[in-house]
C-alpha cells in the first residue's frame, strides 16, 4: 500500500518512496500508462489530476520512487494581476505550507480584481508572495470576502489542492466563522436563519431575502449585548454575496455601518462592522484539519470598546 505520509516535495516533483515488497503493479520500469491506471484504481489520488499529469509526462517511477509533477511554475509574466498601478499589495500571511496559503484581508481591499489590470487586491498580494518566495505557483482563491469585510482568505497554490478545496466547499467541509456587530438584540440569542437570497432588480449590488432565491443559511449566537447594539459570533453553511448583511437585515439587525441594508451612517465607520475570524478547512494533501486564527482589525475592536462591547 502507498503511504502518502512518506511523500516530500522536490522542486516541482511530489517524490512518494514505495514500500518493500513494492505494491503490484508498481515495479521499476513500469509505464506511466500502466502507473496511471493502478493509482486510478487505488482511489487515493483524483483521476482528473492523475490523468492532467500523464498528459504532460508528469508521472515517473524509478527507483522505487513514484514521482508526480505536482508543484509545476506558473508563467506570471505580463499578467493582467501585476500591471495594476501604485503600490504593490501586500498581504499578511496566516498560513502556509507547500499546498495552500491562507493571507489576511484587509478591509477595503478586494479579494479579485474587477477588471482587468485593477491593482491593489488580495489576488495580486498573493501572486506578488510567491513570486518574491522564489516560488511561482500558481495560486488561486478558494472563497471570497466582501471588500469591506476583513478576514482569512485560502488559496491553492496548485492543481490538486484546488481540486480538493473546491470540493471541499461544495460540500461543506470549510467552515468560516465571523464576529458582527448589529444594531439590536437578536432574539432568540442563538439561531439560524435559513433565507434564500437574490439579486435585488434595480438596486445593484443589493441583495436581499426572496423566493426563488439561492438557498442561504447562517447560523448565529450572541456573544454580548450593550445598549442598542450587540456583539454576535456567525457561522456560515453557505456562501452567498452578502449573505451575513442580507440576512441579519432581513431580521431586523443591520451590521453597524452598513448604509447599504438599513442601517443609519456612523461618522466614526464607513463600512459594515463585520470581521472573518477564523477558518478551518481539510488539508488538500493530508486531509488532516488546520484551523486559522484572524487577529481583529483595529477599526473594529474601536467599535466594539465604543459600543461597550
Amino acid at each position: 500500500m502507498i503511504d502518502l505520509a512518506q511523500a516530500r516535495r522536490d522542486g516541482e516533483w511530489l517524490r512518494i518512496p514505495l514500500p518493500d515488497p513494492r505494491p503490484e503493479g508498481l515495479a521499476d520500469g513500469t509505464h506511466p500508462h500502466d502507473v496511471r491506471r493502478r493509482l486510478i484504481a487505488d482511489g487515493i489520488l483524483p483521476e482528473k489530476w492523475l490523468n492532467r499529469l500523464f498528459s504532460v509526462g508528469g508521472i515517473r517511477l524509478e527507483n522505487g520512487v513514484l514521482s508526480l509533477k505536482a508543484f509545476p511554475p506558473h508563467d506570471w509574466t505580463d499578467h493582467p494581476l501585476l500591471a495594476g498601478r501604485g503600490e504593490p499589495a501586500r498581504a499578511e500571511v496566516l498560513h502556509e505550507d507547500d499546498w495552500c496559503l491562507v493571507l489576511f484581508k484587509p478591509a477595503g481591499m478586494p479579494v479579485h480584481p474587477a477588471y482587468p489590470g485593477m491593482g491593489g487586491t488580495l489576488d495580486e498580494a498573493a501572486v506578488r508572495h510567491v513570486l518574491q518566495a522564489g516560488d511561482p505557483l500558481p495560486v488561486r482563491h478558494i472563497h471570497r470576502l466582501d471588500a469591506d469585510t476583513s478576514g482569512p482568505v485560502l488559496y491553492a497554490k496548485n492543481d490538486l489542492a484546488q481540486l480538493r478545496l473546491d470540493e471541499a466547499m461544495r460540500e461543506k467541509r470549510i467552515e468560516r466563522r465571523y464576529l458582527a456587530i448589529v444594531h439590536g438584540a437578536p432574539r432568540p440569542r442563538a439561531g439560524t436563519i435559513d433565507a434564500p437570497i437574490g439579486k435585488d432588480r434595480g438596486r445593484s449590488p443589493r441583495r436581499r431575502v426572496q423566493p426563488g432565491g439561492d438557498r442561504a443559511v447562517t447560523h448565529y449566537e450572541t456573544v454580548k449585548e450593550a445598549g442598542d447594539l450587540a456583539l454576535v459570533r456567525v457561522r456560515l453553511e453557505t456562501g452567498r454575496t452578502h449573505q451575513i448583511r442580507v440576512h441579519f437585515s432581513h431580521i431586523g439587525h443591520p451590521l453597524l455601518g452598513d448604509t447599504l441594508y438599513g442601517a443609519p451612517p456612523d461618522p466614526r465607520l464607513s463600512h459594515q462592522a463585520l470581521h472573518g475570524e477564523s477558518l478551518c478547512f481539510p488539508h488538500p494533501w493530508t486531509g488532516r484539519q488546520i484551523a486559522v486564527q484572524a487577529p481583529r482589525p483595529r477599526w473594529f475592536e474601536a467599535a466594539m470598546r465604543r459600543a461597550g462591547l
